[in-house]
């Protein structure tokens, strides 16, 4: 064993050890989605005295912590994000009324003198507002004395000793117990009965309470020494209640509800058990193939995949990142993509072995591992780039699913170039296995490829007629744009969407028309694959949310809520619009980083497969009658992923067999790689199929929706990688004064070959391998 090898296994050693330890010590944080619960999203306002900047929400948050605690959830969280907003996750919390209502009623607190009583149409004067008070009377108040800022706590209490019932006691701090006996003082000047004699407390433009002065207290004097009580005659239930609110009213700016998400306990269970036999299915199906393929090598990446799982999965674990459903979904998908490195590394010690036998197994191996290394760094970059765009621009659920994706990238490429390393090195330097070196799955070069090598078709020799093939099935598809349309979900046009699951079947149109008589004419009524009833509108409150229900019931029997999204107009537009970035900003890094890596003409190409792949898709959607949401966008900016990834492997082979000679047509050398590649490009879309395949039959809705739009991703993107990037490719050539790349240096544009590649035949060579 070599002293580099013995490195690798060290390493692969460590990273194997620490991730069982935080795989066994540490449980993963699951979100809402997977656990089910109510997620709250808040933004902080700007008020006519303070501005909602990342200050003020700071204090917000503390305040709507002591809010959320008083609600008696278990585990909730809430933190900042951006400067003024606030997620509060409430697990298991089905009914999100109680919780909207007190969280949206926590504006900001004040103390108003009552300057008198105003009749009906009555208007308020300067520095005035007129607000009923409990009972409905209209109450003339005057600017603010103090805030709940100046509030530090309150609390119902019980009188026992007389009997007196229940009362609130509030307690001030700072500058507000002076402002309180100032307050107080004034109004104990008025005579008892007076209105005059009151003091309201106002949150969120209500008077919650608007107790008189006790004649006890002096006039000008005041209530003195920070506390004091408000008596009169409340339940338990109503002086708890006002203690809450005047504890938890300290609110520096008013908040808004823009964003409110409840999913069912029972989805969540039915994502994660869909989810793990889709993993195991798939997976299971998936080593199969590599083992068939490539026999000992493929049973010892099979291995090195399982590897793979473990890392990801504590690499999530110890980043605490939250998994939710898309999350898991990603996670699962990452599983096929993790093949694809370790069948560009077989693949090219195949041809290494086929055009060297004598040099031997582990020569083979070792020169497919250092041969195949520019085209998986390469294409494992651009799916991080979309996997960051997720990350930066998307919100949610869709945001968990770039942080999984982005570990299991990396995930990949550690077992793929560090364990399935050391453990192919290991095999091949057996002497058992170099005598009998057809068990490694190296030693033949596979059907595929022995079909290839036998009739070398000549797939590039009419470029424009598979170009012509593409614009073909871009206009059919596209078409469905403009015919059916694009059918975005509430993520992106704001409004809320729900969805039941009732005993007995709902006809769609007898719910439309129930839900129309019960005074919602315009709710958009759909049944999905499993029989759910979802009912979309643009507006709808909590309580008319509950009165839908009631007519969903009527006509299904015993209902449950599986899913309830609230997207607020303004929050609806933003995501649309970090969608439209998202994409734009993807092409653009993916065009940069292709045109810096290869050529200007290659990165172009690329960027055209790219969009004829997003238009393929999109189209075919919306001729479906899919919903476009954010699980749509994180498979959409997959596929670009996937795209890139196949150009970039036919790319990266172009680029080395052009540079070992420059001066065969470049058509020639394209359509070489382009067969040089086939094998690789079949047998990792297989792989990765298995899993996709898994996911859409045993998937939920969203998993469906999501492997769906993956597998004609996968497909679209391999035929694009060949007869739409390539063909692309050869006639910019044609048109381009570039010179072609030089062998074992660089070209005008940086090609990032190695100095030390060995030379390649010629593609027309009789002995060239394909």
């Amino acid at each position: 064993m070599t002293r580099a090898t013995l490195v690798r296994a060290l390493i692969a050693l460590a990273v194997v050890a620490l991730s069982a330890y935080f795989a066994v010590t540490t449980s993963p944080r699951l979100g809402l989605d997977l656990r089910g619960g109510t997620q709250i999203v808040l933004e902080t306002r700007d008020s006519p005295t303070a501005e909602a900047d990342r200050e003020a929400t700071d204090r917000t948050l503390e305040v709507l912590r002591r809010r959320v605690d008083a609600l008696g959830v278990a585990e909730p969280t809430i933190a900042r994000s951006g400067d003024n907003r606030i997620i509060v996750e409430l697990p298991g919390l089905q009914d999100p009324r109680e919780a909207a209502e007190v969280l949206g009623r926590t504006a900001q607190l004040s103390f108003h003198p009552v300057t008198g009583t105003a009749e009906e149409g009555a208007e308020a004067g300067e520095e005035e507002q007129i607000l009923p008070d409990e009972s409905g009377q209209r109450l003339r108040l005057g600017p603010p004395a103090l805030t709940g800022a100046e509030v530090s706590g309150a609390e119902a209490q019980i009188d026992q000793q007389t009997g007196g019932g229940w009362f609130v006691t509030v307690d001030l701090r700072g500058k507000g117990k002076d402002a309180w006996a100032d307050l107080t003082g004034e109004a104990a000047c008025s005579p008892p009965g007076d209105p005059e004699r009151r003091v309201a407390i106002v949150l969120d433009e209500r008077v919650i309470s608007s107790p008189q002065v006790d004649p006890s207290v002096q006039c000008d004097v005041g209530i003195t020494g920070g506390s004091t009580q408000i008596t009169g005659s409340f339940s338990r239930e109503e002086a708890r209640e006002l203690a809450l609110l005047i504890d938890g009213g300290a609110l520096p700016v008013p908040v808004e509800i823009i964003e409110q998400r409840t999913v069912g306990p029972t989805l969540g269970e039915e994502a994660i058990e869909a989810s793990a036999w889709a993993a195991v299915i798939g997976t299971a199906l998936t080593a199969l193939f590599i083992i068939v393929v490539y026999r000992l090598l493929g049973f010892l990446a099979v291995v090195a995949l399982a590897c793979y799982g473990l890392i990801a999965y504590a690499a999530l674990v110890a980043l605490g990142a939250t998994l939710t459903l898309p999350g898991l979904a990603g996670f699962v998908l990452a599983i096929g993509m993790a093949v694809d490195a370790n069948v560009l590394v077989f693949e090219r010690a195949r041809e290494e072995y086929a055009a060297h036998r004598g040099r031997g197994l582990r020569t083979a191996v070792t020169a497919g591992f250092r041969n195949a290394l520019s085209a998986i760094a390469d294409s494992n970059v651009t799916t991080l780039l979309a996997a960051g765009l997720l990350f930066f621009f998307a919100s949610g659920p869709v945001r968990g699913f770039g942080v999984t994706l982005s570990i299991g990238v990396l995930a990949s490429m550690v077992s793929a170039l560090v364990v399935t390393r050391v453990l192919a090195e290991f095999a091949v330097a057996r002497g058992a296995v170099r005598a009998r070196p057809r068990i490694t799955g190296i030693a033949n070069v596979g059907r595929v490829r022995e079909w290839l090598t036998e009739r070398r078709p000549d797939l590039m020799g009419r470029p424009r007629r598979w170009l012509a093939v593409s614009l073909v099935a871009v206009v059919l598809a596209g078409s469905g744009i403009a015919v059916r349309g694009l059918n975005f979900g509430v993520e992106f046009t704001g409004g809320r969407m729900i969805e039941y699951s009732t005993a007995q079947p709902v006809d769609p149109e007898e719910a439309r028309t129930a839900l129309a008589d019960a005074g919602f004419p315009r709710v958009v009524v759909q049944t999905s694959g499993d029989g759910d009833l979802t009912v979309r509108t643009e507006e709808l409150s909590n309580d008319e949310a509950a009165e839908v229900a009631e007519v969903v019931e009527e006509l299904g029997g015993e209902t449950e809520k599986v899913r309830d999204e609230l997207i607020g107009p303004s929050i609806g537009d933003e995501l649309r619009r970090g969608a439209l970035i998202a994409l734009g900003v993807a092409l653009a890094a993916q065009m940069l980083y292709l045109a810096v890596r290869f050529r200007w003409t290659f990165s172009v190409s690329a960027v055209t497969a790219m969009v004829h792949d997003v238009l393929i898709l999109v189209g075919i959607f919306a001729w479906l009658g899919k919903t476009l949401d954010g699980v749509f966008l994180a498979s959409l900016l997959t596929v670009i992923g996937y795209s890139v990834n196949d150009s970039v492997v036919v790319f990266d082979r172009v680029r080395e067999l052009w540079a070992a000679d420059r001066k065969t047509p470049f058509a020639r050398v394209a359509n070489a790689a382009v067969l040089q590649t086939v094998p690789r490009t079949v047998n990792t879309g297989l792989g990765a199929l298995f899993i996709l395949l898994a996911l859409a039959v045993l998937g939920g809705d969203t998993l469906t929706d999501f492997a769906l739009a993956l597998i004609i991703g996968i497909v679209v993107g391999t035929w694009s990688s060949v007869f739409t990037a390539t063909p692309v490719a050869i006639e910019l050539e044609a048109r381009t004064d570039t010179p072609p790349p030089q062998r074992g240096g660089k070209s005008s544009a940086l090609t990032g070959q190695r100095s030390r590649r060995r030379p390649q035949r010629r593609p027309g060579d009789t002995g060239a391998q394909v």
